[in-house]
């Protein structure tokens, strides 16, 4: 079969964000995103807000940008008028790759929705497990033939994405031990996890065909990898992050992915090829840094070297300074050190916990005010 990749503007990119409604007394997970989006509203083009599989989560979804700053405001602003809708119902947003207490099977499923009723039948207990959220960052590629080349040089970078929005310590009530408890969850679904690696466009078409007509899936956005990509938007789509939890840290990672992209890119149109990883080194380097986030020690290159995440951040972030100047988000981008040097999500959590005896509670607390604020605490 056949898979057409639309056109598109290179290096303009959108940005999802899924955020959590919680009940201000309690903190735990409130089911109040169906009333938000019919006091809301609903709409077909960008930016909007929309539901998602659970009735605890609404997905706020920015118009295609050129800047990062550009997308993070549409971010802001919907964040704003459906908080401004939540205030009177007793409800607080959060964004986080696991809610730190609240209970799976005391959650709803979004009704009325076909694709969530049959991923819900499909994998059940896993399925129903899935009381994770993310952000996504779509960044748009003008040429087909870059798409997996791309990718594959993405993959090498993984741990990178992974430790700094890492923002899971939590599950049910359990320090797990992990920065990304939710990265390792959403893998267990059957069509989630690591890509293939391809170097032919043919390749990815005929593993599509061969799902499709074996019944694993029924549309493209059933494969729910980790990097994708997104031949209807003519995109890449980063789904590695956790739930970020302010504003200002999704402008600085969409701004170190769509950096990325446009340093492969150049490489290609050079004539270069894009440096990439063995499967099983990719594998290792997505459980390093979910285990232990920005102290994971990763696997560079092919040949094996090591280094710390943060180390290797601390060298990648001056090289990529002039392509995000000439993207309009340097500004962005060094917001990184912030997450570098202030803590990820995941280790802002276990210090509130530390701080307060244990209190979970405390810690959804504090991810209602990074959120309100936009900034980390």
């Amino acid at each position: 079969m056949g898979i057409d990749f639309a056109p598109s503007i290179r290096s303009r990119l959108g940005i999802e964000w899924e955020i959590a409604c919680v009940d201000r007394r309690s903190g735990e997970l409130a089911p109040a995103a169906p009333d938000l989006l019919a006091k809301l509203g609903t709409a077909d083009t960008f930016p909007h807000v929309t539901n998602e599989l659970l009735t605890n989560t609404v997905e706020i979804v920015s118009a295609p940008h050129h800047r990062a700053r550009d997308a993070v405001a549409d971010l802001t602003r919907l964040a704003e008028q459906v908080s401004t809708i939540a205030e009177p119902m007793g409800v607080d947003l959060i964004s986080a790759g696991t809610h730190p207490f609240s209970q799976w099977f005391q959650q709803g499923v979004t009704p009325n929705k076909p694709r969530y009723d049959t991923l819900i039948d499909r994998t059940r207990w896993w399925g129903r497990q899935m009381m994770i959220w993310g952000v996504h960052v779509h960044v748009a590629v003008e040429d087909r033939r870059k798409v997996l080349p791309i990718i594959d040089g993405l993959l090498t970078y993984l741990p990178h994405f992974q430790a700094l929005s890492a923002s899971s310590p939590f599950w049910a009530g359990e320090n797990t031990g992990y920065a990304s408890n939710r990265a390792l969850m959403f893998q267990q679904l059957p069509t989630a996890g690591l890509p293939p690696q391809f170097t032919e466009w043919s390749q990815y078409e005929r593993m599509v065909a061969d799902l499709m007509h074996t019944g694993v899936i029924e549309e493209l956005n059933e494969l729910r990898w980790d990097i994708r990509p997104s031949p209807r938007w003519g995109t890449i789509e980063a789904r590695t992050f956790d739930g970020i939890s302010t504003v200002q840290e999704i402008g600085a990672i969409a701004a170190l992915t769509q950096c990325l992209i446009e340093h492969f890119s150049r490489e290609l149109d050079a004539g270069r090829e894009v440096p990439t990883l063995q499967p099983w080194f990719v594998r290792e380097n997505k459980w390093r840094a979910a285990r232990y986030g920005m102290e994971a020690i990763i696997i560079q290159n092919a040949a094996g070297d090591e280094r710390l995440v943060t180390e290797d951040l601390g060298e990648l972030l001056p090289f990529l300074l002039p392509i995000a100047e000439s993207l309009g988000c340097a500004a962005e981008l060094s917001d990184l050190h912030m997450i570098v040097t202030g803590g990820a999500s995941y280790q802002r959590q276990l210090r509130v916990a530390a701080a307060h005896g244990g209190s979970l509670k405390a810690v959804v607390s504090s991810l209602v005010r990074e959120l309100r604020d936009g900034r980390p605490g």
